[in-house]
């Protein structure tokens, strides 16, 4: 063999053994670990304007999405600008949203809780133009027991009222306990809608920016504990490409209307493009529910850093609210 042939030869299997192997070419750069799992990691937001169920009022912008399941190009974008508008507090008349109580509008001065800087809801609908986020049933309804419906009216007005008999009757986003939005499940709401996803072989990371919960979820196999916990027990596998997460054993309720210490939930996450990791919950609950409902919801990638959310005023407003109830207690005399 000549020298020519010769380093020819050796330059061409030198550019074999450095090219990828096949299967390294089906996957999109990035959305695998270095260990071989599908890659969800990452900071998210879920921020959207799509409800979690679908309206069934006949005013205001919402009254767009009653009745269908998903909107036209032209029908979303005149219901995004008409609701981004009709949510925002600077324009809002809080006289609609205290009946009985009169108040200057915002745009005269007040400003309730927040003025708008400090909001961070969804600005658009989901990509697909959905009405809600519920997608089973195919109302887009959570199927709740006219039980539930019944007590969460009364539990509404007394809560609207400031009743409080102990601090155990406030909800756990009012205790900074929990984030309003950050479940289990996740929920797009008013603020603080992000989400700050990280894992290793044999672990996943959930932070939510709400009230910084972490959920640290096992993917070891190992069966579920008996200590309930606030935000339940999870344990996690993979399903093809999906990572799949049971949760149960929660104490009480969590942020999500309907849900008890009995709730049982299942998510999937699934890496759909670069920018986008797909989330999927399912509710069992017979305590509210008629039977089980899902959701879907994109996490799309945001700029970080996530940073921590301390949940102050929360804590110094019980002192206020149960204060408050004692007062009104001594107004009304004794119990009979």
């Amino acid at each position: 063999m000549t020298r020519v042939c010769a380093t020819a030869f050796i330059l061409s299997a030198c550019l074999v053994l450095a090219a990828p192997p096949v299967v390294a070419q089906s996957d999109p750069p990035g959305l695998r670990t270095p260990y071989g799992a599908p890659d969800i990691q990452g900071l998210f937001t879920f921020r959207t304007l799509t409800p979690l169920q679908r309206p069934v009022i006949d005013a205001g912008a919402s009254a767009a999405l009653a009745g269908k399941a998903a909107l036209t190009a032209e029908e979303a974008a005149a219901y995004e600008v008409s609701r981004r508008t009709e949510l925002n507090r600077d324009l809002q008349n809080l006289a609609v949203h205290a009946p009985g109580v009169r108040y200057q509008s915002l745009a005269e001065g007040g400003v309730g809780g927040y003025n708008e800087f400090w909001y961070e809801r969804g600005i658009e609908l989901t990509s697909d133009k959905r009405t809600s986020l519920v997608v089973d049933p195919s109302t887009g309804r959570i199927p709740y027991r006219e039980e539930y419906q019944a007590a969460a009216r009364i539990r509404g007005v007394n809560i609207s009222n400031g009743f409080a008999d102990s601090y155990t009757d406030r909800s756990l986003s009012d205790r900074c306990l929990m984030g309003f939005n950050a479940g289990p499940p996740m929920v797009s709401s008013a603020y603080n809608n992000n989400v700050h996803i990280l894992q290793t072989p044999h672990y996943v990371v959930i932070l939510n920016e709400m009230v910084h919960n972490a959920r640290i979820v096992p993917l070891d196999g190992r069966p579920h504990g008996r200590l309930r916990q606030y935000a339940g027990d999870s344990r996690g596998r993979w399903e093809g490409e999906t990572l799949v997460i049971e949760t149960k054993n929660f104490l009480r309720e969590t942020s999500l209307g309907g849900s008890s210490r009995d709730t049982y939930l299942v998510e999937r996450f699934r890496r759909v493009d670069p920018d986008t990791v797909m989330y999927e919950f399912t509710v069992e609950d017979a305590n509210s529910y008629t039977r089980a409902w899902t959701a879907r919801m994109p996490l799309r990638r945001t700029d970080g850093p996530l940073f921590e959310y301390a949940c102050h005023e929360g804590n110094i407003g019980l002192a206020g609210i149960l204060a408050g109830a004692r007062n009104l207690d001594t107004q009304r005399g004794p119990v009979r």
